[in-house]
């Protein structure tokens, strides 16, 4: 895995994205080769946005949008070159002090070049890792089972952005904390930002909510597309995205509802009953 986040590195050093990463060092700066069990990177002064949260950083609206500017960008950049970075979120965000966003930890990128073993791995942070890859979708959850888990793609650097936006703005996660495997998160939408933080425009509620939306069909499906409508959001409402029904966000709520019901009717009837004049 070393050896292949090195050769990654190495490759996206010369490309077009490399002002979005963090140069490698081929070799030390004794002029010794690197071991084969670290690698040498350029240091830059700044912080990670995780570290900014932990501090209890308040992100306004305009640091909000000028990192999510260079992060679609940094991420188009990587997806024209085939590359899925496979766990952004906060702490793989680093905003340097020459205000220059980077993307750190190519360690499980996906290429088409790295082992199958590699490829087939649950990479990432579960809270950041879209449904799909967990076997979650609304036409499986609609037929009461759990669907096939999909490969990583373009659309799961999205999302994971999307959650990180979605943080960034409320300090929350829209599906909460999410174990491996807990499918169960994604069977209600999240609350839009502008409840959590008044200060949040409806356009841009818009924008994170279907970042973040639970069936891959309704979410961004190019980081071109997401850039857009954030350079545009200012200027251009997005037509809201309806809400899920209820049948396919919890498949069983009607048979939940009629319960509940019948149990109510029920007890009023022994109610009823008990003071029923004899």
């Amino acid at each position: 895995m070393l050896a292949h986040e090195a050769w990654l590195a190495r490759r996206m050093g010369s490309s077009s994205v490399a002002d979005h990463l963090v140069h490698l060092h081929d070799r030390l700066p004794g002029g010794g080769e690197p071991g084969a069990f670290y690698l040498l990177y350029d240091w830059h002064a700044g912080e990670t946005l995780q570290q900014m949260l932990d501090r209890k950083h308040r992100f306004s609206l305009p640091q909000v949008l000028a990192l999510a500017t260079q992060a679609v960008t940094a991420l188009g950049l990587l997806h024209r070159q085939h590359v899925i970075h496979r766990d952004i979120k906060p702490a793989n965000l680093h905003q340097g002090e020459d205000g220059v966003l980077r993307v750190l930890d190519l360690g499980v990128a996906l290429t088409g070049r790295e082992p199958e073993a590699m490829r087939k791995l649950h990479a990432g942070t579960p809270s950041y890792i879209n449904p799909e890859q967990w076997g979650f979708s609304s036409r499986a959850a609609a037929a009461g089972k759990d669907g096939p888990e999909e490969m990583p793609d373009a659309q799961s650097d999205l999302f994971a952005l999307g959650v990180s936006l979605y943080q960034l703005l409320t300090g929350k996660l829209p599906y909460g904390e999410v174990l491996p495997y807990q499918a169960g998160r994604y069977y209600r939408d999240p609350t839009a930002p502008s409840r959590h933080n008044p200060e949040v425009p409806i356009w841009l509620d818009h924008v994170v909510l279907k970042a973040v939306a639970r069936d891959k069909r309704q979410r961004f499906e190019t980081a071109e597309e997401l850039l857009l409508a954030i350079e545009r959001g200012a200027s251009r409402s997005l037509t809201a995205l309806a809400a899920t029904p209820l049948i396919q966000r919890d498949p069983v709520a009607l048979w939940k509802i009629g319960l509940a019901l019948s149990v109510l009717l029920n007890l009023l009837l022994v109610v009823w009953l008990l003071f029923l004049p004899t």
